[in-house]
């Protein structure tokens, strides 16, 4: 369709001039002959641009620019004005009151035509940047809903309740940030006297970190025959995988060329019967034992990566828990986090919190920790999921999900 012109100008030769020019040059023109007409035809017929005299009976041509922007029929429509008045002062109010250029009486073709093609082009232009900008919305929209049902499935595997279990207390903090991620943990019954746990961080965010973490998840279930047990024909039937050996298994599983990501890991073997750990750290973020004599041990032995497909052994270390002995594993979405400041959390001011709440239960310990972690924060949002699991051995206790805030689970 042709772009359509608005000439308002009480001289009826500029009118007659204007009209040949830019119908020559393409242009569906209408006219007007004063400011009342101007404001009507404006409103019925949507010009694509106006060329507006300044100086007319009754209402001048800025107060008719004024009187189009206040009936918000200036979104888009550039009006040039027009005038056989050179002083700057007008050419400033024109801008002033909503004017895109001004053309001065008399005036050359060539000018009339470059000034008219250039504030359309940039009309055009300024259109589609618009319907551009709402297609990206609404892509924006449904990516977010995609999102948020993918943050609401990864959640979904996280523990919620587990078999009564003997001699260990377990509670948990799960803070997520304001994009997916790819933490997960679980805990779950191997045996009769033998429980399993992991807590796992797949480098990056969004949906293909947080696929990565529902893969994993679903290859560690104890009943999928995969890695944590191996079928034996020695009663009773299957013998329990060493946390190093499951390394080395999901080391082979999920390499980085394959995936373009990596993941770090730690996985333990608790007996509680007995209080022994038995665990594997692949470059996840130390946990710690906070024994009863008030030492924090670290729980350091292990490897490199998942993904470098066994180009480095996985080290494995055998602990015995007494009672009250409590087990922290975290993420580090906790020691990164950030301030408004720009300043870390870090691990000092970390394990100088545990060693503070060493005396605490394991709810009242992780309670005080997210206070700790939210003050320091002072409202800045989280940069990572912030994850925290504790165990206490020598007690009997439910596991305790209790979240800090609000997930994204619960708003779907």
């Amino acid at each position: 369709m042709k772009e359509r012109i608005l000439i308002v100008d009480d001289s009826e030769d500029i009118r007659v001039l204007l009209r040949r020019i830019l119908v020559k040059a393409g242009y569906d023109v209408a006219e007007a002959t004063g400011a009342e007409e101007a404001l009507s035809r404006a409103e019925a017929l949507r010009p694509d641009l106006i060329l507006l005299d300044i100086v007319m009976p009754g209402m001048d041509g800025f107060t008719v620019c004024e009187e189009l922007g206040r009936k918000a029929l200036l979104a888009d429509v550039p009006v040039v004005f027009l005038s056989a008045r050179s002083d700057t002062a007008d050419k400033v109010r024109g801008l002033e009151v909503g004017g895109a250029d001004y053309i001065t009486k008399p005036f050359d073709k060539a000018e009339v035509l470059a000034r008219v093609e250039n504030q359309l082009k940039i009309r055009r232009l300024t259109c589609e940047l618009k319907r551009s900008n709402a297609k990206l919305t609404e892509k924006q929209a449904v990516l977010d809903e995609d999102l948020k049902a993918a943050a609401g499935i990864q959640q979904s595997l996280l523990p919620r309740t587990v078999p009564d279990i003997s001699n260990l207390a377990i509670a948990w903090k799960f803070m997520p940030s304001h994009v997916i991620g790819g933490d997960i943990f679980n805990v779950f019954r191997l045996d009769e006297d033998h429980v399993g746990m992991y807590m796992i961080d797949v480098s990056g965010h969004g949906v293909p970190s947080a696929l990565i973490t529902v893969s994993v998840s679903q290859v560690l279930q104890p009943n999928s025959g995969r890695v944590t047990k191996e079928r034996t024909y020695e009663a009773p039937g299957y013998r329990i995988t060493s946390p190093g050996r499951v390394m080395e298994a999901l080391d082979r599983e999920y390499p980085i060329e394959r995936f373009g990501r990596y993941f770090t890991i730690v996985y333990l073997i608790i007996n509680t019967r007995t209080g022994t750990v038995m665990y594997s750290n692949a470059a996840h973020p130390i946990p710690l034992i906070m024994r009863g004599n008030e030492t924090l041990e670290p729980l350091d032995k292990g490897g490199t990566i998942i993904g470098l497909d066994g180009r480095i052994p996985f080290e494995e270390e055998e602990k015995v828990l007494g009672k009250g002995d409590k087990v922290i594993l975290f993420t580090d979405g906790v020691v990164e986090y950030r301030n408004n400041s720009g300043e870390f959390f870090g691990e000092n001011r970390f394990y100088s919190l545990l060693y503070d709440l060493r005396n605490e239960g394991i709810e009242d310990l992780l309670d005080a920790v997210v206070a700790a972690i939210e003050d320091f924060g002072e409202g800045a949002e989280f940069q990572d999921d912030i994850t925290l699991v504790a165990l206490e051995y020598g007690v009997d206790a439910e596991i305790t999900p209790r979240a800090a805030r609000r997930t994204p689970a619960e708003d779907i």
